[in-house]
């Protein structure tokens, strides 16, 4: 199915489980520990007999091996293989990675996957993994973004660096208010609970993987790439995955590993990477280093505005797209945005949770409230003020559906931002109070998605979709779709996920997720809707599917009944046209935080959050919730804590684990309010919804540091903010 006309009505407007506040239908799995993660899968063919891998990793940044010396691991105690870069040989390069993942002599970052040690044990094996020698050619390499950036270059336009329209420069040169500043945002690391890991069993030319894969065909083919094998020989599961933000969008090198150690040991292979290689072998958001120019009239409207970034990646990589935000977010005639990108000899930079959107918030929704400060004016207000309802850069192309407006006003309320008062005015006791706010915005991605329906002799319907659910909540609403389309209770529906023997969906990412795997089942239960009306002898058209049953006209019929003994299936793929194209389609949503800032020593605690999100159509508010205070909890982390510190003399993330990678904590997060405009954007699919799961990052951190600015009427530029940055500036003590 194609959908490229704006959707009408349809069965799931008639909202009889779609929407509903169910809780996850993989709920007790989970909390009773039945789900089966990657490294804990047990098949009953295989269980008795694993080995255990441990990965080894370059101690240097760059240069190539010149030797290694495996001979003590090997004849060390309960080690049953060692394979190494140097015994497979040069690879190729999976489509989607920018560093090889394994094979060959060169280094191009810290940690680089060099070995595996497979062992009866993990123990025996981490053991063994220590006692490998390696000799390297260690080459100068480059680590710091702020000296790379000097001579960072314009990337081919395939990753859209610039745009422009009007003159931006005469416009920002005429206006009687200006603004220009720079900001800078950390590198950061997924930081998911459960690690990167994956177990490979061999039969004959074939694997099976057992991983945690948050795009179960993207891996598949890249995973079949680097072994040189056919991808149907490829079998790949993911059924449940313990968190990704971004980090297991592509193939990872445990697959590889485990794969490799696996033939070389003759039997099931399970590797974990250790908490240190998620930092510096796997992937990373990116550090950036921004300029924005904002120029405005006296009374706020915005006449000029520029976005300009510079970000780091290894040779061939690609760009933290931090100026997506500005091109779309506010009015304004002349305007500029421009990416550079510098050569870094550091772990690849690429997806994670809001790429683009999320650093560029951070720098966008500051400059909006100190450019509101310098007109005397409101920041919502201000906000208010430049709102449009078209592509400020395509004016002839509206927006599918957009009510900014709506959210900041509804938050302001609601937050009580009536209250806020001028800088540093506010003190309860050693707490300085201040009030933040700022826009969020996403862009709404779709992506071609598949599923299967089938519909057995006991009326119970069963979803398959290589979807994932990284803990988004992927199985409910997609039970969700197939109750409502189908009319059954929820309770008669099944949902797998995650096997690549399943029609291939849009994967978990880039918030496209839910509702492209959702249409994608809407899709293929039409199939199946097809298929039971055909059997009876319905017309279609007027067919209606409610109760466990079907009816046309005065005839009605059990859905078992209409199955039969062999039951029908419905399969389909969900494609989209050009709408897209003819309108900007987004999410969009404001950020609200109250912060205490102690005036002896700078710490910094946010009292409460509130988030108004306006996403098109919430499949389900209780799973749509869980992502948005997930993502608000991120936003804290990287407002105040987070950052992967750069030793620029040796080329790796120093503080690589949890203990040195501060993410927020229990005590770190307050109340988390979340309200969801109602709407529908029926532009974006048939389901008529969008995504919230990084709407609820983008923006968070800025209104953090607006709430800041405005407790202690100290502003900062460079995150995290963390207490050194402000101590100086705050009022001395009595």
């Amino acid at each position: 199915m194609q959908f490229d006309t704006p959707a009408t009505t349809n069965p799931i407007d008639r909202m009889k489980v779609v929407g509903k506040p169910i809780h996850r239908i993989d709920g007790q799995l989970k909390t009773t520990g039945r789900a089966k993660y990657a490294y804990e899968w047990h098949d009953a063919d295989v269980a008795y007999a694993y080995g255990y891998g441990y990965p080894v990793g370059s101690a240097i940044a760059k240069g190539r091996i010149t030797s290694m010396d495996t001979s003590a691991a090997k004849a060390a105690p309960g080690v049953l293989a060692v394979v190494t870069t140097l015994d497979v040989g040069d690879l190729k390069k999976g489509q989607f990675n920018t560093a090889n993942l394994f094979g060959g002599t060169q280094i191009q970052h810290y940690h680089q996957a060099i070995a595996v040690v497979v062992a009866e044990t993990f123990e025996e094996a981490r053991s063994a993994a220590s006692l490998i020698k390696v000799d390297y050619a260690e080459e100068k390499g480059v680590f710091d973004l702020e000296t790379a950036a000097e001579k960072a270059v314009k990337p081919d336009e395939s990753q859209q660096p610039d745009s422009a329209a009007g003159d931006f420069d005469a416009a920002f040169r005429a206006a009687p208010v200006t603004l220009d500043a720079r900001y800078a945002t950390p590198d950061q690391s997924h930081a998911m609970m459960e690690p990167h890991a994956s177990i490979a069993a061999w039969n004959g030319d074939e694997v099976t993987l057992w991983t945690s894969s948050q795009m179960i065909d993207w891996w598949r083919g890249d995973f079949a790439q680097t072994l040189g094998i056919d991808k149907e020989k490829v079998h790949l599961m993911s059924p449940f995955i313990g968190g990704g933000f971004g980090g297991k969008l592509f193939l990872r090198v445990d697959a590889v590993l485990a794969a490799f150690g696996a033939k070389a040991c003759g039997r099931p292979v399970k590797v974990a990477l250790p908490r240190p290689f998620i930092a510096n072998n796997t992937t990373h958001r990116p550090a950036t280093l921004q300029r924005i120019r904002i120029g405005a009239q006296r009374d706020g409207k915005i006449t000029a505005i520029g976005h300009e970034s510079w970000s780091g990646n290894l040779p061939d990589g690609s760009l933290e797209t931090a100026v997506m935000q500005t091109r779309l977010l506010y009015a304004g005639e002349n305007r500029m945005t421009a990416m550079r990108l510098a050569a870094l000899d550091l772990p690849e930079g690429n997806a994670m949770r809001a790429p683009g959107e999320a650093p560029g918030l951070m720098a966008l929704e500051i400059a909006v409230d100190e450019m509101a400060e310098k007109l005397g004016i409101d920041p919502i207000a201000f906000r208010i003020i430049n709102d449009t309802q078209v592509d400020p850069e395509n004016p002839e192309r509206p927006f599918s559906h957009r009510d900014l407006i709506g959210c900041l006003k509804l938050g302001a309320e609601r937050f009580g931002w009536h209250a806020r008062k001028a800088p540093a005015a506010r003190r309860e006791g050693n707490w300085m109070i201040g009030l933040g706010v700022a826009a969020a915005f996403r862009n709404n991605l779709v992506l071609p998605s598949g599923a299967r329906v089938r519909l057995d002799g006991d009326g119970i319907v069963t979803v398959e979709t290589d979807m994932t659910d990284i803990g988004t909540g992927s199985y409910t609403i997609i039970a969700q779709t197939a109750a409502e389309m189908m009319g059954v209770g929820i309770d008669r529906v099944a949902v797998q996920l995650g096997d690549s023997r399943f029609p291939v969906s849009a994967g978990s990412g880039g918030q496209f997720g839910a509702n492209s795997s959702t249409s994608g089942v809407y899709a293929a239960c039409i199939k199946l809707r097809e298929a039971v009306a055909r059997k009876l002898g319905f017309n279609s058209v007027d067919v209606i599917f409610e109760d466990g049953s079907v009816r046309s006209g005065n005839r009605t019929v059990p859905l078992a009944e209409a199955a039969g003994a062999d039951g029908l299936v419905g399969e389909d793929t969900m494609t989209w046209g050009d709408l897209t194209e003819t309108h900007q389609q987004s999410t969009f949503g404001g950020h609200f935080v109250e912060v205490g800032v102690d005036v002896a020593t700078g710490e910094t605690r946010i009292r409460r959050m509130l988030a108004v999100c306006a996403a098109g159509r919430i499949l389900n508010p209780i799973t749509a919730r869980s992502q948005m205070i997930g993502a608000m909890t991120m936003g804290a982390g990287g407002a105040l804590s987070e950052e992967l510190a750069v030793d620029t003399r040796r080329g790796f993330f120093v503080n690589h684990d949890l203990a040195g990678y501060e993410v927020p904590v229990h005590a770190d997060i307050p109340h988390q309010e979340v309200i969801f405009m109602d709407e529908t954007d029926p532009y974006s699919s048939p389901m008529k919804a969008k995504g919230v799961g990084e709407l609820g990052l983008c923006g968070v951190a800025a209104a953090i540091a607006n709430a800041i600015y405005n407790a202690t009427g100290v502003r900062v530029r460079d995150y995290p903010i963390t207490l050194d940055k402000l101590i100086g500036g705050l009022p001395d003590v009595a």
